[in-house]
């Protein structure tokens, strides 16, 4: 499902040349559920950005479910985007004068699926209630506590039903309660969904649920670890 291929990213940082990712080679198969990680500068977050096509990389290629994306214009992106990714980012990014089901039904919107507006909008109420927001669905965001918040970002990563999830430290605003509440949504939306899920994360606990851990470190994986019976353990967990 992704494909990584000599990945390089380096940044002019005033006269110097700094480099943050230093060739990376994945492959990642459909339906896997992959965390990144590694200490602060690692590279971790740049590696999600050029996966999502939010970046350019210096050098090398990604490839989504097929389609080489490191060359493609910003419509091309947009395209690639609407119709293959979902994001769940640490922040929310939830948009402030929209109700809960409005941010969830956005993409389906931003999609141009107008005409079928209906079944968008039941699919987002749907969803909302499978993460236990039935009562929040006219509720705006600063009337929704953070792990509500996530929730609601939750929802709308799967709105399309994109074959990959990317999550930029999901849990990471949240206190470890809510934390394990919202991993634990976003791994049976993950299972049921059979979605690609590819997080970065800083926390052992969460990579230990994961089929497969990536550790970074000054721009290289120094380490690519296939858990044994990952969907086992997760469906015990939950």
């Amino acid at each position: 499902m992704i494909e990584v291929r000599g990945l390089k990213k380096s940044i002019h940082n005033g006269t110097n040349m700094v480099e943050i990712l230093r060739g990376i080679d994945l492959t990642i198969p459909q339906g896997q559920f992959a965390a990144i990680m590694g200490p602060s500068g690692s590279g971790k977050s740049t590696l999600l950005g050029l996966l999502a096509g939010l970046d350019a990389p210096t050098e090398g290629e990604v490839i989504l479910d097929g389609t080489s994306i490191s060359r493609l214009n910003e419509d091309e992106l947009a395209e690639i985007r609407g119709k293959k990714l979902g994001f769940v980012f640490q922040s929310y990014q939830l948009i402030p004068m929209l109700t809960a089901l409005e941010n969830v039904l956005l993409p389906f919107e931003l999609n141009g699926s107008f005409s079928n507006l209906g079944n968008g909008r039941a699919r987002a109420t749907e969803l909302l209630e499978s993460v236990g927001l039935a009562d929040r669905l006219h509720h705006y965001p600063v009337q929704l506590s953070g792990g509500e918040q996530q929730r609601v970002a939750l929802a709308r990563a799967f709105m399309l039903e994109p074959p990959i999830v990317l999550a930029d430290e999901p849990t990471g605003n949240l206190d470890s309660h809510n934390g394990e509440h919202v991993l634990d949504l976003l791994l049976r939306r993950h299972r049921e969904s059979r979605t690609t899920l590819v997080m970065v994360t800083h926390d052992p606990l969460i990579s230990e649920r994961a089929e497969r851990r990536i550790m970074l470190r000054d721009g290289m994986v120094i380490e690519d670890t296939l858990t044994t019976e990952p969907v086992a353990a997760a469906e015990a967990h939950l």
